[in-house]
C-alpha cells in the first residue's frame, strides 16, 4: 500500500521520533524511505554547500536508523523552501505517502509547525501526520510521538464526498495489509440540516446510516473482524474529536477537500481543524486535483 515513503524532516530530535514511528509501516510492506530535508535559501546558492555539510552528519544519522529498521533509505537535500520542495519531490518521485510530524495546535514552528500546514494545503500525496507531544524532563524540552501502535483501531470519517470516498479505498488496502478493527464515522451536521431538523433528522439518519452499513460490509468481505458505526449530531470537528479520544484508536483517516475547495483553504476545513487539534496520528488523504 505505502511502499515508498517521503520523510519530512528538520534534522531535530522531534522528527527523529517520527522516523521512530515509521517502523510499523515496514511491518506491513513498505520499503523504500526518501529523507528530505529542505534548506530554505532558494536564492543564496552560495551558502548551499556550507548548510548542506552543516546538516549531512545529522540525515546520515537518520538514514542508517531507517536502514535499521529495514529500509532502503535515500537522502535529498533541495535549497528551496520545505513547503514547495517536499510536495515537489513526492510528485516527481511518485512516493506513496509523506510522512511528517507536527506540534498541533500551535501549528507556528519550523518544518514540523507551521510549515507543515502548508504542506497539508498542497499535497497531491496522502500524509501521515504524526503528533508531537511537547513535554519537560528536568527543566529541558522534549517531545515524543504519539504513534504506540497504528494498527490497532482505525477511525474513518466521512461526509460522502468524493475524497471521503477515496480516503475509504485506503482503510479498505489497510484491512486487507493487517488492520482488523475499524469505526467508521459521519456526523450528522446540525448547523447544516437545521432548518430541516424537526421532519427531516430521521430521514437524513436512516440514509446516513444506509451508507455506513454499504461500507461497513465492504471491510468485512475484505477481512476486518471488528466494524462499529458511529452517527451522531453536532459539529463534525468537535464530534470526531471527542470520538478519537474513547476506546483504543491508533489512527484517524480522513479526505481533505471534500465539499467545497475553496471555501476549505481558506476557512479551514474539518479535516485541517482535526490535524490542528487531534492527539492521534492522521492519515489525510487529498482531493484528486486536475
Amino acid at each position: 500500500m505505502f511502499t515508498k515513503i517521503l520523510v519530512a524532516t528538520d534534522i531535530s530530535e522531534a522528527s527523529d521520533h517520527v522516523i521512530s514511528c515509521l517502523r510499523q509501516l515496514h511491518a506491513l510492506g513498505a520499503k523504500e524511505a526518501l529523507l528530505v530535508h529542505a534548506l530554505g535559501i532558494k536564492h543564496l546558492d552560495a551558502l548551499r554547500y556550507e548548510l548542506v555539510r552543516m546538516v549531512e552528519p545529522r540525515l546520515l544519522a537518520q538514514k542508517q536508523h531507517l536502514e535499521k529498521e529495514g529500509f532502503i533509505a535515500k537522502v535529498k537535500i533541495p535549497t528551496g523552501l520545505a513547503s514547495f520542495e517536499i510536495n515537489r519531490i513526492a510528485e516527481k518521485e511518485n512516493v506513496s505517502l509523506i510522512a511528517l510530524g507536527t506540534h498541533g495546535m500551535g501549528l507556528t514552528a519550523h518544518l514540523l509547525g507551521g510549515m507543515a500546514s502548508e504542506i497539508i494545503h498542497s499535497a497531491t500525496k496522502p500524509l501521515l501526520i504524526i503528533r508531537l507531544i511537547v513535554k519537560e524532563e528536568g527543566g529541558i524540552p522534549c517531545s515524543e510521538a504519539a504513534c504506540l501502535d497504528l494498527t490497532q483501531t482505525v477511525l474513518y470519517a466521512t461526509d460522502f464526498s468524493d475524497t471521503a470516498h477515496r480516503a475509504f479505498t485506503y482503510v479498505e488496502k489497510m484491512v486487507e495489509s493487517g488492520w482488523k478493527k475499524v469505526t467508521l464515522m459521519h456526523v450528522l451536521d446540525i448547523a447544516k440540516i437545521g432548518e430541516h431538523l424537526e421532519k427531516g433528522l430521521e430521514e437524513f439518519s436512516k440514509i446516513d446510516q444506509e451508507r455506513l452499513e454499504m461500507l461497513k460490509d465492504k471491510l468485512v468481505r475484505k477481512g476486518a473482524k471488528d466494524v462499529k458505526i458511529m452517527l451522531p449530531s453536532g459539529a463534525p470537528i468537535s464530534e470526531i474529536l471527542k470520538e478519537s479520544q474513547q476506546d483504543n484508536y491508533s489512527l484517524i483517516v480522513m479526505g481533505s477537500q471534500g465539499h467545497g475547495f475553496i471555501k476549505e483553504v481558506f476557512l479551514g476545513s474539518v479535516s485541517h481543524n482535526v490535524v490542528r487539534l487531534a492527539a492521534l496520528p492522521i492519515l489525510l488523504i487529498p482531493a484528486l486535483r486536475r
